[in-house]
């Protein structure tokens, strides 16, 4: 069984004993329900609770109002007290909607410092902590190496492993400041393959050797150093399971939510993982495709996870598990061993007491600290904007030289899977006619598309001035730059002749679709802070300060150039 005395629970004899009585005295049904981590509920919540009995829930961002009523709700009903989770990647609003976006992980990275994602994690677990949510699906300690994946990306804390780990670090600190729960993402490593694991089980591909140098240095130090938890991604490491299995046939290779070779024999004996093990969302296609669902759900736990997060019909998972336990395929030990942990860390975390009432209290006065947090996100956001290059010496910017604007936004659309929804079309079209320029947003013109020249653009316009909002999202297959089908309309055909400007406030390898472009700026989040950091550097009132946490030429010496 689970030595609660170890790393990283640390519990006290009277707690260990504690954990032990409660587990014995819970009924099948109970045990059963601590594996769930289901999806946040607004309805009925009482019934919710008395029918399923659920370890966990996480919810998507609402009014904090609404979201404080129902986990005081719930925690109030519920007999054990449940983990409440949010992707609190990039700040509160991972929770809650008037929630800080301080930005995304990557915009941490290019400032070079972990102060800054020491103040994600803090300011995220504070926000978080007013509504009485306990458990961070964060830090994300992927590592961006292929530019074409689609989800890691601005998710990550980039492609160097040493960064990644030391705002890891940081950003768990900040989160464990406030009595948040850091949950490390997504074992075994996501940012290899160029696939979406919500899509499909992709791979990490990388030797056994190679992983352990890497993703291997990340996770074994943050392990040591007493990370509570670990999600588990619906990932292949191939090269691990030969190595632990020489003699494993390919039909048999598993990701990570199903094989024991990745949660028994690395995770838990090679890297030394004691602590609560978490699957990704079990609804993603890459989780489905695997097996069964109901003989996956069983080889989850028997591979060592032990929660499941959300599902697809709540009745048939909850029978799906009942019937293993029943037969006998999942032992009645393996479960025990399971809600162990489960209890275990609600104790540890001071979410449980040894007299079995809620550990900490939500705040009874709501305080979100809105004016200091935004002074925090503009630190960032002055530290974070990269100048990518500018190679014919554009900037600064001013009305004097080029005062009329063309403005072309692409992607700003809510498209696409769960984003954070930062719209940058007004904040820019006004920043920019506040410094006195005249600005005109592109219209596709069918006249210019097909008969005017440079001379006729020329008449209209001083510059181009593109802005992509391209955000990275779940459930989609790239990210790339979509132009207007007919003709590429809104494309910058004419950056040799009229000077053009480009700026990402999202994905940072946007010069693989125009390398040609003289002048390319990364902002790396579409926060108002930094469209307004942009503003300040693009017409000289401040320096470029950012550092590329990735390589944002993508390794194509044209875009050098």
């Amino acid at each position: 069984m689970v030595d609660l005395s170890q790393s990283p629970f640390h519990l006290t004899q009277e707690q260990s004993d504690f954990v032990a009585q409660t587990v014995n005295n819970l009924t099948l049904d109970e045990k059963i329900g601590q594996l769930f981590f289901v999806i946040g509920q607004d309805d009925n919540l009482e019934t919710f609770i008395e029918t399923y009995k659920p370890g966990g829930m996480m919810y998507r961002p609402g009014p904090a109002a609404t979201i404080k009523k129902n986990i005081q709700t719930i925690q109030n009903h519920a007999n054990i007290p449940l983990f409440f989770a949010a992707n609190l990647e990039s700040g509160g609003n991972g929770i809650i909607s008037e929630g800080t976006w301080l930005g995304n992980p990557l915009q941490m990275a290019a400032t070079d410092d972990t102060e800054s994602a020491y103040q994600l994690g803090k300011v995220a677990s504070y926000e978080a902590n007013q509504v009485g949510c306990n458990m961070s699906f964060s830090p994300i300690v992927d590592i961006d190496y292929n530019f074409r994946n689609p989800i890691t990306n601005t998710r990550t804390f980039g492609s160097d492993p040493r960064r990644v780990l030391h705002m890891a670090q940081a950003q768990a600190k900040g989160l464990e400041e406030n009595h948040v729960i850091p949950v490390i993402k997504h074992f075994p490593g996501d940012g290899v393959d160029e696939r979406d694991q919500h899509l499909l089980s992709s791979i990490n591909s990388l030797s056994a050797e190679d992983w352990s140098k890497t993703y291997g240095h990340i996770y074994k130090t943050l392990i040591d150093e007493g990370a509570p938890s670990v999600m588990i991604g619906h990932i292949y490491q191939p090269a691990w399971e030969r190595k632990l299995c020489p003699s494993i046939a390919d039909k048999d290779l598993r990701p990570a939510s199903a094989s024991r070779l990745l949660i028994n024999g690395l995770l838990r004996t090679e890297l030394g993982f004691n602590g609560l093990a978490i699957t990704d969302a079990t609804a993603m296609v890459g989780y489905n495709v695997i097996m069964p669902r109901e003989q996956l759900l069983t080889e989850t736990i028997n591979a060592g996870i032990d929660m499941i997060l959300f599902n697809k019909n709540i009745d048939e998972d909850y029978v799906a598990i009942r019937k293993a336990v029943e037969t006998g395929v999942i032992s009645k030990e393996r479960l025990d061993e399971a809600v162990t942990r489960i209890i275990a860390t609600k104790v540890a975390q001071q979410l449980l007491t040894v007299d079995n009432k809620l550990g900490i209290a939500i705040p009874e006065t709501l305080t979100l600290k809105t004016e200091e947090h935004g002074v925090i996100t503009s630190t960032i956001a002055q530290k974070s904007v990269t100048l990518v290059k500018d190679r014919d010496n554009l900037l600064p910017l001013s009305p004097d030289k080029t005062p009329r604007i063309r403005l072309v936004v692409l992607g700003d659309s809510d498209e696409g899977g769960f984003k954070e929804g930062g719209k940058v079309t007004d904040l820019f079209k006004v920043g920019l006619t506040e410094l006195g320029f005249e600005v005109t947003p592109y219209q596709m013109d069918f006249h210019e598309m097909f008969e005017e020249g440079v001379e006729d653009l020329k008449e209209k316009c001083d510059l181009a001035f593109y802005v992509a909002n391209v955000e990275t999202a779940s459930n989609q297959t790239t990210t790339r730059l979509n132009w207007i089908q007919l003709m590429a309309a809104n494309a910058p055909w004419f950056a040799s002749s009229l000077p053009t400007v480009f700026v990402s406030t999202a994905n940072p390898y946007h010069l693989f679709d125009v390398p040609y472009l003289s002048t390319f700026i990364n902002a790396y989040t579409g926060t108002p802070e930094t469209v307004k950091a942009v503003l300040r550097k693009i017409v000289g009132h401040e320096s470029f300060e950012g550092i590329n946490p990735v390589d944002p030429f993508c390794g194509d010496f044209v875009a050098k150039l």
